[in-house]
């Protein structure tokens, strides 16, 4: 396993007291709507509908007391989004969690890598 696409990854999910929470898909969703300015054109380069990734924002949104991201409705312009101050604050905490759990559990994670099976050899 020596092609770092191989090797284990961390995916956290944090679940906060009321059932919520913030987790990678959420935190990729607010990177890409950074990006592209448009909460459609993110959720397309993550393979969902629009629906999908306006339900997410809106639970975001809900989540904490400001909202991480704000819709401009279109017009001659069209429409948009942006990632507030909040929402780049909320991707900067989560993203450090991340890494600090990545960091602290690197040891575990090359014992459970070390411990897998090598389906190719069938061993």
């Amino acid at each position: 396993m020596n092609n770092p696409a191989e090797t284990p990854r961390l995916r956290l999910r944090i679940v906060f007291a009321d059932g919520s929470w913030m987790g990678p898909g959420k935190a990729d969703l607010l990177e890409g709507i950074a990006r592209t300015g448009s909460i459609a054109a993110a959720g397309r380069e993550m393979g969902m509908s629009y629906k999908r990734a306006w339900q997410l924002v809106e639970a975001m949104n809900a989540i904490f007391r400001e909202p991480l991201v704000l819709r401009s409705r279109g017009g001659a312009k069209g429409g948009g989004a942006t990632v507030t101050e909040a929402g780049q604050s909320v991707l900067a905490a989560y993203r450090g969690v991340v890494k600090a759990a990545g960091r602290a559990g690197a040891g575990h994670l090359a014992a459970l890598e070390d411990m897998l099976s090598d389906i190719a050899s069938g061993k």
